[in-house]
């Protein structure tokens, strides 16, 4: 079954355009899903929106957006008045810059799409926006209108296709001072730095996404499996119980393994003051 562009438009960059659709490149459809149902009838059971106060139920029409004041109460807010102040579409993905890929931080990427040709007739346009990306090696940023906001997308090439990523804005992105502002700066001498280095050293490899199984969602399979089957669900494995050590001694262990052994003690200079159970500012 041929996948379904969740966006059709045009992709512009100074007078050069072309007819693209952006195809989700992360799907959650092939996960197992489950519907809430009654217990004695087997029925589905439907969500009901309830007054919270008098616990009746409210009507579709009676339902609006309410914006929470600091004393409790609300402000109405009309669905007509939201309309009003959406982005009009003009289903144009506007390049605005081209830049270094490495310029953009990765906290600010969202979520991926494939960005391909609509037909046959825009393929020689796309591949040379694409082709002039891969010489240049450089990436595009583009803001269009999508899914009724207004976005920023990071366009690259990547192997044989082109990645259009929906980045975050600036106020979604927490600053990371909001957690590390306490973490103090502590100076280790060479050996344990040395140590530090072998251990990373023996775990060197690289990333093969095929081996790496979501074993929640492999474990719901079987579950439901067995069910069908009529079967006992299978038991859960019990994970081994793992003996806390301490690290300089567990670098050690590491470093013996290998052959190496390491001078006998390893020591900070410097002691990390007690840490606060929460940050010492407030989360932006």
């Amino acid at each position: 079954m041929a996948a379904r562009a969740s966006w059709k438009g045009h992709l512009k960059v100074g007078d050069l355009a072309c007819a693209v659709g952006l195809y989700t490149a992360v799907s959650s459809s092939d996960r197992v899903s489950f519907n809430i149902i009654n217990r004695r009838t087997g029925h589905r059971v439907e969500r009901q929106f309830v007054d919270s106060e008098t616990g009746k139920p409210v009507e579709r029409g009676d339902q609006v957006k309410g914006y929470q004041l600091e004393n409790g109460d609300y402000i109405v807010i009309e669905g007509d008045e939201i309309a009003e102040i959406m982005p009009e579409s003009d289903k144009v993905l506007n390049i605005k810059a081209f830049i270094a890929y490495d310029d953009i931080d990765k906290l600010y990427f969202d979520r991926p799409y494939y960005l391909a040709p609509v037909d046959e007739h825009d393929e020689e346009a796309l591949s040379l926006i694409a082709r002039g990306m891969r010489d240049g090696k450089v990436a595009a940023l583009a803001e269009a209108v999508l899914f009724r906001r207004n976005r920023t997308l990071l366009i690259r090439p990547h192997d044989d296709y082109i990645v259009a990523t929906m980045l975050n804005f600036d106020y979604e992105v927490r600053s990371a001072d909001t957690v590390f502002n306490d973490i103090p700066d502590i100076k280790f001498d060479k050996e344990m730095i040395a140590l530090a280095g072998h251990i990373i050293g023996t775990k060197q490899g690289s990333f093969e996404p095929s081996e790496y199984e979501d074993r929640y969602e492999a474990a719901l399979v079987e579950l439901v499996k067995a069910k069908i089957e009529g079967r006992a669900p299978p038991k859960k494995k019990q994970v081994p119980e793992r003996k806390v050590v301490d690290l300089m001694e567990a670098l050690r262990q590491s470093a013996k393994m290998s052959g190496k052994a390491p001078a006998k003690k390893a020591v900070a200079k410097k002691k990390a003051p007690a840490r606060s159970d929460s940050p010492s500012k407030k989360a932006s």
